[in-house]
């Protein structure tokens, strides 16, 4: 801790951290005014000799937020990411419409400030998702547009003790995913990321195979991307998605804990625009109906058990995407929160 104490501090931010016995959530850390990282460079080579205690103090919170060091714009921001050295993931299969702004470095969800987004895991209604992402703040907002974070592994114990039942099916079925894209993305919808940019691609075959093998179902119009376990239906003005089943909760082998591991709530109550009844948007594995109820009181849950991050220009946090779920509120802008997914 002596070495640590020569770059970092530990620090609190009244009613905006939970503890868990002896671990705040999320664990926020500072320079240290005594030896202050004076320049992004400092800053980065403190990460990099500082990994391994970075790495235990994440997989011991969940989240972490760095408050105070010189991260001004999104090169830096890109800089700050790669000093952790791990790896990329390519946002395929997310829903979110996202914008890259230099590097490996995106727009986080570029949905209008009224709405909110709900909680999630990032990428849960995939089977390839990141470990870790990170999010930037380049402009803080006007007003509101905090990041609430929840642990999910709590979320986990209070719906299996209060919902036994419900939550065995989840374990025994999983999910089923419905979403229909248009061509192009829709940034007035947080689910508006068109085909061309989900897939990368504007060529239906490739969006077919997406990097993996597909096949042809008898009637030519269902294809099945067996790497994503995603079935596509071409439309006129676009295509239906269906992903699934998708396990609902996974065991998280690091902590050794299971945790709810899904999209089920932004899905029911997020998945809505032109396009897309939220309802319908997901379902047990099985195809049968969601109890509305439950879910609306897993909502509740989250919000109870939820940390709101307020926003301060500068700001990094780093979240485990298995140990933790996040979501947005609705902001005054200006506003802009950067993004950066790891494997």
């Amino acid at each position: 801790m002596a070495a640590l104490a020569e770059y970092f501090i530990e620090t609190q931010i009244p009613n905006h951290q939970k503890h868990y016995g002896s671990c705040a959530f999320p664990s926020i850390l500072s320079p240290n005014p005594k030896s202050s990282p004076s320049s992004l460079s400092v800053f980065t080579e403190a990460i990099k000799s500082h990994k391994p205690f970075l790495d235990s103090l994440l997989l011991k919170s969940g989240a972490l937020l760095f408050r105070g060091f010189p991260v001004k714009t999104a090169k830096d921001f890109n800089d700050v990411v790669e000093a952790f050295g791990f790896e990329e993931l390519p946002y395929v299969g997310g829903a979110a419409p996202r914008t890259n702004v230099v590097g490996r470095v995106f727009t986080a969800n570029e949905s209008p400030p009224d709405q909110k987004i709900p909680f999630h895991h990032e990428m849960a209604q995939v089977p390839e998702f990141p470990s870790k992402l990170f999010f930037f703040c380049e402009v803080e907002p006007g007003s509101g547009g905090e990041t609430p974070i929840v642990l999910s592994h709590i979320v986990y114990e209070k719906m299996k003790e209060k919902y036994p039942e419900f939550v065995d099916r989840l374990e025994a079925h999983g999910l089923l995913y419905t979403r229909v894209l248009g061509e192009d993305d829709d940034p007035s919808s947080p689910i508006g990321r068109g085909w061309k940019s989900t897939f990368l691609t504007s060529d239906k075959a490739v969006a077919e195979e997406s990097s993996i093998k597909s096949f042809r179902q008898p009637n030519h119009k269902l294809r099945r991307a067996a790497k994503l376990g995603m079935k596509l239906e071409w439309l006129s003005d676009g295509v239906k998605t269906v992903m699934g089943p998708i396990p609902a909760i996974k065991y998280d082998k690091s902590r050794q804990r299971k945790i709810w591991f899904n999209s089920m709530v932004a899905a029911y109550m997020g998945w809505e625009d032109a396009r897309n009844d939220p309802v319908k948007a997901v379902t047990f594995g099985d195809g049968q109906p969601l109890p509305a109820d439950i879910i609306y009181d897993c909502l509740k849950i989250l919000e109870d058990e939820c940390v709101p991050i307020p926003w301060k220009k500068g700001d990094v946090m780093l979240i485990d995407n298995l140990a933790t779920l996040h979501s947005r509120r609705s902001f005054d802008p200006p506003r802009r929160v950067l993004a950066s997914l790891c494997k």
